[in-house]
């Protein structure tokens, strides 16, 4: 499903904005009050409540464009890891973030429509960027 885009598009950085707002806004929800279940047993890790984002769209496929990028080597890995580039992993990302898009054709709003165009593009064109970059080495 990677392939070069017949056109140029205009990146649009709504989405990237919209998103970093929506992880403001998870940050300054207080979290919930713990209750009097029982402890599991399983440690300090289980007993904290952590505060998470509503699920939306937008979250969903910059979770998927993230691990695409991280793939690609293009972010430093989570776990402190040296980042490594597996270009089959980054090409199922970007291609599950393609099927989606074309799965949610027509039920998008505008705003995710243009999300899912320009996060594709740019993902492309990065793919592409590494994938030449690596047949170079």
């Amino acid at each position: 499903m990677i392939d070069e885009p017949k056109e140029k598009k205009i990146i649009d950085e709504d989405w990237k904005s919209q998103v970093e707002a929506e992880r403001e806004t998870a940050k300054q929800q207080p979290k919930e009050a713990p209750t009097d279940e029982p402890s599991t047993g399983a440690g300090d890790a289980q007993s904290e409540q952590v505060a998470w984002p509503q699920p939306s769209l937008p979250l969903l496929v910059t979770t998927l464009a993230t691990q695409a990028m991280a793939a690609m080597g293009l972010m430093a890995h989570p776990a402190g890891a040296e980042s490594s580039v597996d270009l089959a992993q980054a090409k199922h990302f970007v291609d599950t973030i393609g099927m989606l898009a074309e799965k949610t054709r027509g039920n998008c709003t505008p705003e995710e429509t243009g999300m899912f165009d320009n996060l594709l593009h740019e993902l492309r064109m990065a793919y592409l960027a590494v994938q030449e970059k690596q047949g170079k080495q």
